[in-house]
């Protein structure tokens, strides 16, 4: 039995706001042989501007991730328009401190 080696630590490959990670499938050469690969996901670290919080928001996001964030209009309604539930776990802070916000500028 010899010394396992260390595995190299990375960050998640995994978009923030789409969900999206690496899948694992096959190559297939011209004589049908398979062999192992996986499909990276196009994950880039970006910032957006929150109007509500009037501050910047730190995201690995994909190139589909950024997408839906202009369809719907923006990372604030994005956050505001998802379910806590739906939401990736490093966004539920900023919910909670927009709809603290949002509640302090209603009253």
């Amino acid at each position: 039995m010899g010394v396992r080696p260390k595995r190299k630590k990375t960050m998640s490959r995994r978009c923030m706001i789409t969900g999206k990670m690496r899948m694992v499938g096959n190559n297939r050469s011209h004589a049908e042989n398979k062999t192992k690969r996986t499909f990276e996901v196009n994950v880039q670290d970006t910032t957006v501007h929150s109007e509500t919080l009037n501050q910047k928001i730190a995201l690995r996001v994909t190139a589909a991730g950024l997408r839906t964030l202009e369809k719907k209009g923006g990372i604030d309604a994005f956050i505001q328009g998802t379910a806590k539930t739906k939401l990736d776990p490093a966004l539920r802070p900023y919910k909670a401190l927009m709809e603290k916000k949002l509640a302090k500028k209603a009253a």
